[in-house]
């Protein structure tokens, strides 16, 4: 299912956020994010929905998530970087990053940025004269962008500020760190408050698709339940997903990829793109290499393209291989090494062509699918001595793979990596598993990996998270204190 409206929304938000909302630069520079610089703001509905499609713009920056934080996942085993942004991406995907690097920096940044946004809806919004239907919904919004953020800072970082309406109000944005587990707590709260509020999904909407709902919230929280290792709230969470045909998973993978149906029942959330009206730095860019029009910043590896089974149809609907034939509009490319930067190999789920042949700036990027959930809800019950079979098996039927019996953890590793290839959740899952025990990523990561993929040096438990920046360390006059072995 495809729809332009709320991409032109988004795109709009960008503009006016700059005119309505005022914002942060970082949490420690800050003015109070319950004001406006305008008096005739917040009036009405109209102003309360521009507000809340403002918390989602700045995801869509190339410093959010369009490029920096894909490139975390260089750290994996299915990939290296392949782009020209030097010393920044080599230290991430060497683990010889530190506290000054300016991919670490700039996407604490944007995610204080959405926080800022959210806040303001969520001081505002109950105050204005407007549609009770209308006012949860844009506050269910807020409240799950806003958990979305605290989730991928517990990622990243573990341990950071937690800056909510009432700093916003006080304007007191000086705050030292929480700790992991209130980090979680509170991206848990905002995403169960986001499914209590918003609606199931937009299907008699369609001008709205692409907004979170329930399934976005009950998403994130099943996969926030499995890295607690609360396995009885992930598969809780998760059935919201697996049993409800709202969010079947759609008829093929590929759907999931395509411009006429990247807004399918499956996806969960994914930001969402349109050429002329949102960034120009989308993901596409950065996954679609030189010689198909991009900027080919993450090139897969031969061990990523090994993993696949024999006759699985991902492989060919994830990755651009050496001979494969690329419609571009109403000509056909045969794919060549040539065509990337190092390994011959390029992902395809971010590129999409245009009648004339141009590579697509409109392809969403998916941050949550259903699949991802049955794979979720699978790994809860195998580690709680639960069979996990029927929705390990739901994902590799639609695959048209053979059934598991009795899965296991290997199985379920396998599947996700290969489900999932590209979508920055491989290097996590490898952290979350070495934490328990499952693997041993020091082990792992020191095993080089073809010409482009050297053995690499794994600190445990350092390289767990990462550095806080330290422009902010320092701006805080003491009050931020550095992650632990850094």
């Amino acid at each position: 299912m495809k729809t332009i409206a709320m991409k032109k929304i988004f795109g709009i938000a960008a503009l006016l956020a700059g005119v309505a909302l005022t914002s942060c630069s970082d949490i420690l520079d800050s003015t109070p994010n319950g004001t406006t610089t305008s008096d005739k703001f917040w009036r009405n509905g109209d102003d309360v929905v521009a507000a809340t499609n403002a918390i989602y713009s700045p995801l869509l920056d190339e410093d959010g998530f369009a490029h920096t934080e894909y490139t975390f996942d260089n750290s994996s085993d299915d990939m290296v970087r392949a782009g020209d942004h030097g010393d920044s991406e080599a230290q991430l995907e060497l683990f010889t990053f530190n506290a000054s690097n300016s991919h670490i920096l700039n996407t604490w940044s944007t995610k204080y940025e959405v926080i800022s946004r959210a806040n303001t809806v969520l001081i505002n919004a109950p105050n204005v004269d407007m549609d009770e239907t209308l006012r949860k919904r844009c506050l269910g919004e807020a409240h799950f962008l806003r958990g979305f953020a605290y989730w991928r800072l517990a990622v990243i970082w573990g341990e950071v500020p937690i800056i909510l309406e009432e700093d916003a109000i006080a304007n007191d944005f000086n705050k030292p760190k929480s700790t992991l587990a209130e980090v979680q707590a509170q991206a848990e709260s905002d995403f169960l408050k986001a499914a209590e509020l918003l609606p199931d999904d937009y299907s008699n909407d369609t001008e709205n698709i692409g907004r979170a709902t329930k399934g976005s919230a009950y998403g994130f929280l099943a996969k926030l339940y499995v890295y607690q290792e609360k396995f009885a709230n992930a598969i809780d969470a998760g059935n919201h997903i697996v049993n409800n045909a709202k969010y079947k998973l759609a008829d093929s993978f590929e759907q999931n990829f395509q411009l006429a149906t990247e807004n399918n029942p499956e996806i969960l959330y994914s930001l969402q793109y349109e050429q002329g009206w949102t960034t120009d730095d989308s993901p596409a860019f950065y996954h679609t290499p030189g010689g198909l029009g991009g900027w080919g910043f993450h090139e897969p590896i031969q061990d990523l393209v090994d993993e696949f089974e024999v006759d699985d149809p991902r492989l060919d609907y994830t990755i651009f291989k050496p001979g494969d034939q690329v419609v571009m509009g109403s000509t056909t490319h045969t794919f060549a090494v040539e065509d990337t930067r190092l390994t011959g190999y390029a992902f395809r789920k971010y590129t999409n062509f245009t009648d004339g042949g141009d590579m697509s700036q409109s392809l969403n990027a998916p941050w949550m699918r259903s699949a991802d959930v049955y794979l979720l809800v699978a790994e809860a019950k195998i580690r709680s001595n639960q069979n996990g079979d029927a929705e390990l098996n739901a994902v590799r039927a639609r695959a048209g793979l053979d059934p598991k019996t009795n899965a296991t953890m290997a199985d379920i590793m396998h599947e996700r990596r290969v489900e999932l290839a590209g979508e920055n959740d491989r290097h996590q899952d490898l952290m979350r598993w070495d934490k328990a025990g499952l693997i041993d990523i020091v082990a792992h990561y020191a095993i080089a990996r073809g010409p482009y993929k050297p053995a690499r040096v794994f600190v445990r438990p350092k390289h767990y998270y990462y550095p806080l920046p330290q422009r902010e360390i320092d701006l805080s006059n003491g009050i931020l204190i550095q992650n632990e072995n850094y």
